[in-house]
């Protein structure tokens, strides 16, 4: 028998999108309990190797079509256009709760500069920069005002499901192992960057949220496309590098300097494009320079050694001298100091496939922000995560709150607790599947080596079925408990990524196959992942 909390909404997860959810819920008159693997206010959004929090969204409603054009252009057709209706359309109203609270936007002072504009974008946009420091303690603040019980460094380990619905969770809690009865739960877990070696999130982000998710009876949808993009391996590792630079850069290996056989037009033509942009993409021809350097990272984990050209030091537009500043500010390092850049894992523009009312097709499980998919399409727009915390974490909070007073009582109460088993050896092969993936899942994918991944990845899976054993979840380790759901999730999310690899035969957005290396309007369709069976077997087939 475990401590037992009840309550109308369990949000899992308190990045922007899981405080967001929360604190909606609470408005709407739920009783909400808030459940984060780190502390309060953690996840991608509040990722110290970044230098902003950047939200983006039109500058007027005549603007709203643009941008939703836009947003599914550069989604090349793997975007749902209702859901990116509902997400351009609730923006305003999403940065408007964000004033109310008290949290402070910084405006753009130059924003005609064509470094505001957005990563992918043709144009301006209402620009908006998040200013973490003073957001975190409105937050928490708001938190407490509202009553949200709030359970810091707490592993979620399964979702209690009566009758097919979502009715709590079981989760564990230093020395505590908890029953959380509740009517309705929000996943807002974060992504999947943590599933590979190289990657620039937070320790919490390793799609656990989609794992409980596809469990529980929902889909999974675009899990191939997952941005990739440069950051720091050294000085100051997993700093995100700012792509404004591009052009201003230098790279280097111990025997070349990158790019200098390049015919000196094309270099500076997509050296400009790079620019523009941080994820790696396949649409645009800077998708060599990605390739190269990835390339070289491949063969040596050093990296590439980047310094800057000197008219980068007599004329810095805003966006790039705020960047500067931060640098020296958080991370001691000037425009001076030599860094060694890698191609790292970031963010997922695909997850649990929701609706425009934040539902995932499981009564009472619903999901948001950087966890759920449907709004962004291969390629996500820069300030659009932001926003898509912003506007369906408030969608999800209301649903999750409005569902719950549906509900006469928790069903709970009447759920088999599940039984909890430990591999002993989690923590190994959890390496093992994040370099597994570093090599087969990242810019260079090929039928080769998604199948030899496959293979092994079930190979695991074979081993830890010998391996685990029964455990008592009060008498393991909050650690053990975090490393044992990491691996389960690990284990079926990148199976389900590698399935997902080979079925696409083509490039679209960051999926680059180099065995089939162009866009193919046959794969003109957003598909989708479930479970077949109690084996945990996945499929995936055409939404």
């Amino acid at each position: 028998m475990y401590k037992k909390i009840t309550t109308d909404v369990l949000v899992a997860g308190a990045g922007l999108a899981g405080i967001t959810a929360a604190l909606q819920a609470a408005l709407e008159g739920a009783r909400v309990c808030l459940v984060s693997r780190g502390r309060i206010c953690a996840g991608s959004s509040f990722y110290p190797g970044t230098w902003g929090l950047g939200l983006i969204g039109p500058e007027s409603p005549e603007d709203e079509s643009d941008l939703e054009e836009t947003i599914l252009s550069v989604g090349e057709k793997m975007a749902d256009p209702a859901m990116v209706h509902t997400l351009v359309s609730g923006i305003a109203d999403g940065i408007e709760f964000l004033e109310q609270l008290g949290v402070t936007l910084k405006k753009a002072a130059n924003k005609n500069e064509k470094e505001f504009i957005p990563c992918f974008d043709h144009k301006t946009r209402a620009w908006n920069g998040l200013e973490k420091a003073g957001a975190e303690g409105i937050f928490k603040e708001k938190l407490a005002q509202l009553q949200v019980m709030t359970l810091e460094k707490t592993v979620l380990l399964e979702l209690l499901q009566k009758e097919k619905a979502v009715c709590g969770a079981l989760v564990k809690r230093d020395g505590e192992v908890f029953e959380i009865h509740s009517k309705a739960v929000i996943l807002a877990t974060g992504g999947m960057g943590g599933l590979f070696q190289y990657n620039l999130n937070t320790a919490d982000v390793r799609g656990t949220g989609q794992y409980l998710a596809l469990k529980a009876g929902a889909g999974l949808v675009n899990l191939e496309f997952i941005q990739m993009m440069p950051g720091y391996l050294k000085p100051a590792p997993k700093t995100i590098y700012n792509e404004k630079v591009f052009k201003y850069s230098i790279f280097q290996t111990p025997e070349k300097i990158l790019f200098e056989d390049w015919n000196r037009e094309e270099k500076e033509k997509c050296m400009e494009i790079r620019s523009t942009h941080g994820p790696f993409t396949t649409r645009l021809p800077s998708a060599a320079i990605d390739k190269e350097i990835f390339g070289q990272f491949l063969e040596n984990p050093e990296g590439v050694k980047l310094t800057y050209k000197e008219s980068l030091r007599k004329n810095q537009p805003e966006f790039v001298k705020t960047y500067f500043q931060w640098l020296e500010s958080e991370k001691h390092l000037t425009i001076e100091d030599p860094v060694w850049l890698g191609i790292f894992a970031h963010a997922s523009n695909g997850g649990i496939r929701i609706d425009t009312d934040a539902k995932t097709g499981v009564p009472g499980l619903y999901a948001c922000g950087e966890a759920s998919g449907m709004m962004h399409g291969a390629d996500r727009m820069g300030g659009l995560s932001t926003a898509n915390c912003l506007v369906f974490g408030r969608i999800a909070g209301r649903s999750a709150a409005a569902y719950s007073k549906e509900i006469k009582q928790s069903l709970s109460d009447s759920c088999a607790i599940p039984d909890f088993y430990l591999v002993p050896k989690a923590g190994d092969y959890l390496e093992e599947i994040k370099k597994l993936n570093f090599r087969s899942a990242m810019i260079l994918r090929n039928q080769e080596n998604s199948e030899k991944a496959l293979k092994r990845l079930e190979e695991i899976q074979e081993e830890i079925r010998r391996e685990e054993r029964m455990a008592d979840c009060e008498e393991i380790s909050v650690q053990q408990a975090a490393e044992n759901m990491d691996l389960r999730a690990a284990l079926l999310v990148s199976q389900v990524l590698h399935k997902a690899i080979l079925q696409r035969k083509e490039s679209r957005g960051p999926h680059f196959r180099t065995d089939y290396p162009e866009k193919n309007p046959a794969f003109d369709q957003i598909r989708q992942c479930v479970l077949k069976n109690e084996t945990l077997e996945s499929e995936l087939f055409p939404v």
